[in-house]
């Protein structure tokens, strides 16, 4: 029949409609039906990152959660269960022992989700004392659910908490394009001894300059000039220039520079990664060195005369010290990377490990702190 619905297609279509509709039932039910669990919402891993001689309490939650609210209350009872430590060393293929229990306290063990809610009270674990234990060794700490009157989901039921040593460096500045001014109480003065430290990391050497630290026409540590390669450190002073071809910084690694200065005799040397390179050189300068935070020109780190002059790299444990180190103190035991900002002779150090801000400390408490001129990028890292 032209312009309609033969009987046969129509009855397709009604039995089309009908089994539409039974599904819709069935998903409908089926979501109704749906078993509601318990679970754990915070993170199935924890890393506890324990830095040396870092005693502060470390401090967790464990979050507990179910998938849809119900009309009564649900508890959820936790403990450390030692067993589980085994099946993690199998799962991640690794080797790690148990956190004894004088190193952590749990405020409480359950958890309870009040009607009409998804989420419980936390469980706290508060981490002490984690300073003293073996740093060659990795810890940990599984934390799982044991009870609750709703079921559980067993592949969330489980917190492990690993405690591992962290590097002596986690995070660096990166000093492209930017510079850091003195906005201290200027005590650089009347240095008539010198040593000048700083770790980097150069990606490249795109100027002819790069400013590590100091003043321009005054005494500045950078590297490159007109006439020698643009990785070649430099010492600059109002009265000659001090440098040698084996004073070039590689580039995409980090190395470690110290120069000193002695104005009695004026002897410069320069160690790279604790190693003396270039024997003993002499400039003409036999002056102190005096860095003044204010003036036409004042100390700044990563520029000199002007901005094209940036480190296009990385920074880390910039110092300066009163008097000049020796190559075995500058290769004592992660050296490179920390000192005790009271030490003889230290009258600054910025670590760039502040990881946020455009702030960067002096350490020491001589207040030789350094402002950026821009936004700092941070960059997290992982030294030694």
């Amino acid at each position: 029949m032209k312009g309609g619905i033969n009987m046969k297609n129509y009855f397709k279509l009604i039995v089309s409609v009908v089994m539409v509709s039974f599904l819709m039932i069935s998903c409908q039910t089926d979501f109704e039906n749906f078993e509601n669990k318990v679970f754990v919402s915070s993170a199935k891993v924890g890393n506890l990152l324990v830095r040396a001689g870092d005693d502060a309490p470390k401090v967790v939650a464990i979050n507990t959660s179910i998938a849809k609210p119900e009309d009564y209350a649900i508890e959820v009872t936790y403990k450390v269960d030692p067993a589980l430590v085994a099946h993690y060393n199998e799962a991640y293929y690794t080797e790690t022992f148990l956190l004894r229990e004088e190193y952590y306290e749990i405020s409480e063990t359950v958890s309870s989700i009040m009607p009409g809610l998804v989420a419980g009270n936390d469980i706290t674990i508060t981490f002490t004392g984690l300073a003293d234990l073996d740093r060659d060794s990795v810890y940990i700490l599984p934390v799982t659910i044991t009870d609750a009157n709703i079921p559980v989901l067993e592949s969330a039921k489980t917190t492990y908490y690993v405690v591992r040593a962290a590097a002596i460096i986690n995070v660096a500045a990166n000093l492209s394009q930017n510079f850091l001014s003195l906005n201290g109480a200027g005590t650089l003065r009347n240095l008539s001894e010198i040593t000048m430290e700083a770790l980097i990391r150069p990606d490249d050497f795109p100027n002819m300059l790069a400013t590590v630290m100091g003043v321009e026409g005054g005494f500045l540590f950078r590297i490159g000039d007109a006439g020698i390669p643009p990785n070649q450190v430099q010492l600059a002073t109002p009265n000659g220039n001090v440098t040698n071809a084996a004073w070039q910084v590689p580039t995409k690694v980090w190395t470690h520079l110290a120069l000193t200065y002695n104005s009695a005799n004026g002897a410069v040397e320069l160690y790279m990664d604790g190693v003396r390179r270039g024997g003993v050189q002499t400039t003409s300068y036999r002056s102190a060195v005096n860095w003044l935070p204010t003036g036409s020109n004042p100390f700044l780190i990563g520029k000199a005369y002007d901005n094209e002059r940036w480190l296009e790299g990385e920074a880390s444990e910039y110092r300066v010290w009163n008097r000049v180190l020796t190559q075995a103190e500058i290769n004592e035991r992660n050296h490179f990377y920390d000192v005790d900002p009271q030490s003889p002779g230290l009258v600054a150090y910025w670590k760039f490990d502040e990881g946020a801000g455009i702030v960067v400390r002096d350490h020491t408490g001589n207040g030789n702190d350094v402002t950026a001129d821009g936004t700092i990028t941070w960059k997290e890292v992982s030294l030694p």
